[in-house]
């Protein structure tokens, strides 16, 4: 070891944690061995960078056994630490191009057009507006927009949060469906006989994602618009 040896009661003071938490990391693998003079254990260096790793990790939302897994695939030689991180900041990465806002009456009727006697209680029982005191927060401006383009071609918001409904039910269960080959993409090695980091490949595999997505679904759209034009539903709906 480089510098002094630490006692378990050290390490734990330098890195605030009591030391009952060491031991237990210890008992699931999650430190090195440390080295014992007589009965005495003593700590260094790599054991304050395995607990700041630790502790980085439980940061980021991970329990111990997905954190004992990550270590161990690390320490096998399986993946990168440093690749791991870049590619689950990628995979926190919005896919959406939407966002949050906040907004007085005023701002609202900006965002929503004309409020109604209850329309806004038509917009907050949707789930498109929530009342915050004298404010309102749009949790989705970009499906506050959408319901308010098919609300102009004269969908109604029932039918609008039904529709909504409808499609996170079917796209989630496709989601997870999609993922795990999504995410078990292995890059090529590139002129240098290197692969690049799986984080940047996962970005540029994204848009290719939502390209696919979108056009199957354009596709079964037209499929079913032409089945419902060749077998007469089209008309009774027209009525």
């Amino acid at each position: 070891m480089t510098d002094p040896a630490l006692t378990i009661d050290e390490l734990a003071r330098e890195a605030g944690i009591p030391s009952r938490t060491i031991r237990f990391y210890q008992s699931k693998g999650l430190l090195p061995r440390p080295e014992m003079h007589g009965r005495v254990a003593h700590y260094g260096p790599e054991h304050r960078e395995r607990l700041r790793r630790i502790a980085e990790l439980q940061d980021r939302g991970l329990q111990i056994k997905a954190i004992q897994e990550l270590l161990g695939r690390v320490e096998r030689g399986e993946m990168r630490l440093d690749e791991w991180l870049g590619m689950e900041d990628r995979l926190r990465e919005p896919w959406a191009s939407d966002e949050a806002r906040v907004v007085d009456a005023e701002g609202l009727g900006a965002l929503a057009g004309d409020l109604r006697p209850g329309r806004l209680a038509d917009l907050i029982r949707h789930g498109l507006v929530v009342r915050k005191g004298t404010s309102f927060l749009v949790p989705s401006l970009a499906l506050l927009q959408l319901a308010l383009r098919l609300e102009a071609a004269g969908v109604g918001l029932d039918a609008v949060a039904e529709l909504q409904r409808t499609l996170r039910k079917r796209l989630s269960r496709t989601a997870e469906d999609l993922a795990a080959p999504f995410l078990a993409h292995r890059p090529r090695k590139g002129a240098a006989g290197r692969s690049p980091p799986l984080g940047d490949v996962l970005r540029e595999l994204r848009p290719i994602a939502l390209d696919a997505v979108r056009l199957v679904f354009a596709q079964e759209m037209e499929r079913v618009l032409r089945e419902w034009v060749d077998s007469g539903k089209a008309a009774r709906a027209g009525r």
